[in-house]
């Protein structure tokens, strides 16, 4: 398995990628439980990367709207450890993977601590929310959406209402880790405030190519690639990456540090994103997730890059 580049990147090996793997989709589903997820094509998948240079490499479908799901949980950790700095924040949640599945209440009264394992899973996510600093739900998720827009440099994101309903109305799962961990003093808001801002934006609606730039903002040091504003601390930096690796893809993320071995992050819509340091941000869409929650020809594709490309990061050969 080693980490020579084997090949150039360009949109006519991307293109090559793509037919060789749709094939992977028929191994995985469609979430059937959400609008604008629901609606999306099994067989479809894309994929976007853009280099250091803001060149743009696509191919398949890259089309898609899509919602974030829990590629969004990156974005709200962010925003938390800005606001508060690492010692409040993972004093409410821990960092460590978790082998249980992403939604999973069993580990919150197994645990001495009765908090989150990480961030990654959904009560962690819920429990940062509840960090995240403003009057109100609205103020708190604008100030998410103004870092999501100059981290991607553009302005056209924005929340689907379709989806966020249907999270508010099947969030019980949620609302029971909500409150079990209000009842021991994990949540410092109201549940349903921080379960409100959870579900914002799990809904925000992205394209392939706004998560390979997403990616890319962490790929450059938390800096903007437009103008090189530094939004994100560097210490923070190295702490998400590190938590994405190790949580990021549920509980596959053990294989994906292997085998494609950067950080990424996935949603349940079938969305992943990746960060290369200092060369690439990845975005991959293929709706069809395993039971995992990762999209399954969109795994695929990403061990591929890796490989062909040299991006894994453990590899000595791994250029910077």
């Amino acid at each position: 398995m080693g980490a020579g580049i084997l090949v150039t990147l360009s949109n006519e090996y991307l293109k090559d990628i793509i037919t060789e793997y749709t094939p992977y989709t028929t191994q995985g589903e469609v979430v059937q439980s959400l609008p604008c997820v629901s609606e999306l094509n099994q067989n479809d998948i894309g994929i976007a990367v853009i280099d250091l240079d803001q060149n743009v490499y696509t191919a398949g479908t890259t089309d898609l709207s899509f919602s974030l799901q829990s590629a969004s949980k990156v974005v709200s950790l962010m925003i938390a450890l800005e606001d508060l700095g690492e010692e409040k924040v993972f004093q409410t949640v821990g960092m460590e993977p978790m082998g249980d599945f992403f939604n999973t209440i069993s580990h919150l009264e197994a645990d001495d601590v009765h908090r989150p394992f990480n961030p990654m899973v959904n009560a962690g996510a819920i429990a940062i929310c509840s960090l995240i600093k403003g009057s109100s739900v609205e103020e708190r998720f604008e100030r998410i959406m103004t870092m999501l827009k100059s981290v991607l440099g553009h302005d056209d994101i924005h929340m689907n209402e379709d989806v966020y309903k249907a999270e508010r109305r099947k969030g019980d799962r949620n609302r029971a880790l909500a409150y079990y961990m209000s009842s021991t003093g994990s949540v410092a808001l109201d549940p349903e405030e921080a379960l409100d801002l959870y579900f914002r934006i799990n809904s925000i609606e992205f394209q392939v190519r706004d998560l390979a730039l997403l990616g890319l903002f962490f790929a450059n040091g938390g800096k903007t690639i437009e103008g090189g504003e530094q939004l994100l601390h560097p210490d923070h930096l190295t702490t998400i990456e590190a938590i994405m690796m190790t949580s990021g893809m549920y509980n596959e993320s053990g294989r994906f540090a292997v085998n494609v071995g950067f950080p990424c992050k996935s949603g349940i819509s079938g969305g992943i994103f990746g960060a290369v340091p200092g060369r690439y941000g990845i975005g991959v869409i293929g709706p069809a997730i395993n039971p995992k929650g990762n999209s399954v020809a969109g795994s695929k594709i990403l061990e591929r890059l890796s490989k062909d490309l040299g991006l894994n990061i453990f590899h000595p050969e791994a250029k910077e």
